[in-house]
Protein backbone atom coordinates (compact mmCIF):
# COMPACT_ATOMS: atom_id res chain seq x y z
CA UNK A 1 0.00 0.00 0.00
CA UNK A 2 0.85 3.61 -0.68
CA UNK A 3 -0.21 6.50 1.20
CA UNK A 4 -0.11 10.34 0.25
CA UNK A 5 0.58 12.73 3.67
CA UNK A 6 0.50 15.89 3.52
CA UNK A 7 -0.32 18.72 6.50
CA UNK A 8 -0.66 22.20 7.60
CA UNK A 9 -0.33 24.27 3.92
CA UNK A 10 -2.99 26.79 5.58
CA UNK A 11 -5.15 27.93 3.05
CA UNK A 12 -2.66 27.24 0.16
CA UNK A 13 -5.22 25.32 -2.01
CA UNK A 14 -3.52 24.77 -5.14
CA UNK A 15 -0.10 22.87 -3.71
CA UNK A 16 -3.50 20.46 -2.13
CA UNK A 17 -5.18 20.33 -5.72
CA UNK A 18 -1.54 19.85 -7.37
CA UNK A 19 -0.74 16.47 -4.98
CA UNK A 20 -4.22 15.08 -5.39
CA UNK A 21 -3.95 15.99 -9.26
CA UNK A 22 -0.29 14.54 -9.43
CA UNK A 23 -0.95 11.16 -7.15
CA UNK A 24 -4.99 10.29 -7.63
CA UNK A 25 -4.78 6.70 -9.00
CA UNK A 26 -0.89 6.55 -8.05
CA UNK A 27 -1.38 6.11 -4.05
CA UNK A 28 -4.04 4.08 -2.77
CA UNK A 29 -5.10 6.98 0.29
CA UNK A 30 -4.15 10.30 0.65
CA UNK A 31 -4.72 11.81 4.15
CA UNK A 32 -4.18 15.52 5.14
CA UNK A 33 -3.56 16.08 9.14
CA UNK A 34 -5.40 19.44 9.55
CA UNK A 35 -4.81 23.09 9.15
CA UNK A 36 -6.09 23.49 5.83
CA UNK A 37 -7.94 26.48 6.76
CA UNK A 38 -10.39 25.51 4.07
CA UNK A 39 -14.36 24.71 4.01
CA UNK A 40 -15.31 20.79 4.73
CA UNK A 41 -17.43 21.32 1.95
CA UNK A 42 -14.86 21.92 -0.47
CA UNK A 43 -14.51 19.05 -3.41
CA UNK A 44 -10.62 18.24 -2.70
CA UNK A 45 -11.83 16.52 0.01
CA UNK A 46 -13.66 14.29 -2.95
CA UNK A 47 -9.44 12.73 -2.73
CA UNK A 48 -8.36 13.16 1.00
CA UNK A 49 -9.12 12.20 3.90
CA UNK A 50 -8.76 14.87 6.90
CA UNK A 51 -9.41 15.93 10.23
CA UNK A 52 -9.26 19.36 11.77
CA UNK A 53 -6.34 21.66 12.84
CA UNK A 54 -6.25 24.26 15.23
CA UNK A 55 -6.44 26.47 12.62
CA UNK A 56 -10.01 24.82 10.97
CA UNK A 57 -13.00 26.49 12.82
CA UNK A 58 -15.35 24.79 11.09
CA UNK A 59 -16.93 21.68 13.29
CA UNK A 60 -18.15 19.52 10.90
CA UNK A 61 -14.05 18.49 10.59
CA UNK A 62 -13.44 15.16 13.24
CA UNK A 63 -10.69 15.44 15.49
CA UNK A 64 -9.85 12.07 14.02
CA UNK A 65 -10.14 9.35 11.73
CA UNK A 66 -8.94 5.51 11.75
CA UNK A 67 -9.08 3.71 8.47
CA UNK A 68 -8.53 -0.22 7.74
CA UNK A 69 -7.56 -1.52 4.48
CA UNK A 70 -6.45 -5.06 5.23
CA UNK A 71 -2.91 -4.45 5.45
CA UNK A 72 -3.00 -1.35 7.77
CA UNK A 73 -4.82 0.69 10.61
CA UNK A 74 -4.06 4.40 9.76
CA UNK A 75 -5.46 6.58 12.94
CA UNK A 76 -4.88 10.60 12.24
CA UNK A 77 -5.32 13.58 14.04
CA UNK A 78 -4.10 16.82 14.04
CA UNK A 79 -2.00 16.79 17.13
CA UNK A 80 -2.77 20.30 18.80
CA UNK A 81 -5.31 17.89 20.99
CA UNK A 82 -2.76 15.31 22.15
CA UNK A 83 0.00 17.87 23.31
CA UNK A 84 2.31 16.81 20.75
CA UNK A 85 4.30 20.09 21.25
CA UNK A 86 5.07 18.00 24.49
CA UNK A 87 5.69 14.65 23.62
CA UNK A 88 4.32 11.80 21.45
CA UNK A 89 2.74 9.84 23.78
CA UNK A 90 -0.96 10.95 23.95
CA UNK A 91 -1.22 10.30 20.89
CA UNK A 92 1.27 6.61 21.11
CA UNK A 93 -2.07 5.83 23.52
CA UNK A 94 -4.65 7.43 21.09
CA UNK A 95 -3.12 4.78 18.18
CA UNK A 96 -3.07 1.88 20.31
CA UNK A 97 -6.16 2.36 21.98
CA UNK A 98 -7.75 2.59 18.35
CA UNK A 99 -6.08 -0.68 17.24
CA UNK A 100 -3.91 1.48 14.72
CA UNK A 101 -0.15 0.39 13.17
CA UNK A 102 0.26 3.90 11.45
CA UNK A 103 -0.20 7.48 13.29
CA UNK A 104 -0.38 10.51 11.41
CA UNK A 105 -0.35 13.71 13.01
CA UNK A 106 0.72 17.45 12.01
CA UNK A 107 0.59 20.40 13.99
CA UNK A 108 4.59 20.79 14.78
CA UNK A 109 5.19 22.27 11.23
CA UNK A 110 8.45 19.55 11.93
CA UNK A 111 8.69 16.06 9.63
CA UNK A 112 9.35 13.04 11.52
CA UNK A 113 8.89 9.37 11.44
CA UNK A 114 9.77 6.68 14.00
CA UNK A 115 8.46 2.68 14.71
CA UNK A 116 7.59 3.05 18.34
CA UNK A 117 6.40 -0.72 19.58
CA UNK A 118 5.01 -1.71 16.40
CA UNK A 119 3.18 1.52 15.23
CA UNK A 120 4.76 4.01 12.45
CA UNK A 121 4.00 7.61 13.89
CA UNK A 122 5.12 9.74 11.34
CA UNK A 123 4.40 13.77 10.81
CA UNK A 124 4.65 14.90 6.76
CA UNK A 125 5.73 18.41 8.05
CA UNK A 126 4.50 21.02 6.62
CA UNK A 127 3.59 22.04 2.75
CA UNK A 128 3.79 25.57 3.62
CA UNK A 129 4.78 26.93 6.78
CA UNK A 130 8.15 24.53 7.29
CA UNK A 131 9.98 24.72 11.01
CA UNK A 132 12.35 22.69 12.91
CA UNK A 133 15.58 21.32 11.92
CA UNK A 134 14.79 20.71 8.43
CA UNK A 135 13.40 24.12 6.94
CA UNK A 136 11.48 22.59 3.21
CA UNK A 137 8.31 22.37 2.31
CA UNK A 138 7.48 19.00 2.20
CA UNK A 139 4.87 15.79 2.15
CA UNK A 140 5.35 12.18 3.05
CA UNK A 141 4.76 9.26 0.73
CA UNK A 142 4.94 5.89 3.11
CA UNK A 143 4.95 2.69 1.33
CA UNK A 144 3.43 -0.29 3.22
CA UNK A 145 4.72 -3.90 2.68
CA UNK A 146 3.78 -6.61 5.53
CA UNK A 147 7.37 -6.64 5.93
CA UNK A 148 8.56 -3.11 6.47
CA UNK A 149 7.37 0.83 5.92
CA UNK A 150 8.89 3.12 3.67
CA UNK A 151 8.78 6.99 4.62
CA UNK A 152 9.84 9.34 2.03
CA UNK A 153 9.64 12.49 2.35
CA UNK A 154 9.35 15.23 -0.81
CA UNK A 155 9.57 19.15 -1.60
CA UNK A 156 6.86 21.12 -3.11
CA UNK A 157 8.29 20.51 -6.25
CA UNK A 158 7.86 16.87 -6.31
CA UNK A 159 11.45 15.81 -6.09
CA UNK A 160 12.38 13.31 -3.03
CA UNK A 161 14.54 13.88 -0.51
CA UNK A 162 16.57 10.58 0.16
CA UNK A 163 18.57 12.05 2.55
CA UNK A 164 15.32 11.79 4.83
CA UNK A 165 13.88 8.61 4.09
CA UNK A 166 13.59 6.23 6.22
CA UNK A 167 13.17 2.65 6.34
CA UNK A 168 11.59 0.26 9.31
CA UNK A 169 11.23 -3.51 9.73
CA UNK A 170 7.60 -4.76 10.63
Amino acid sequence: MKYLVVSDNHGDYFVLKELADKYRGKVDEMFHCGDSELSPTDPIWNDFHVVTGNCDYDSRFSNSQTLSNGLDKIYMTHGHRSSVRFGLQHLFYEAEESGANIALYGHTHQLFAELVENILIVNPGSISQPRGRFRVKTYAIIESTPEKYIVSYFNEQHQPLPELTQEFKR
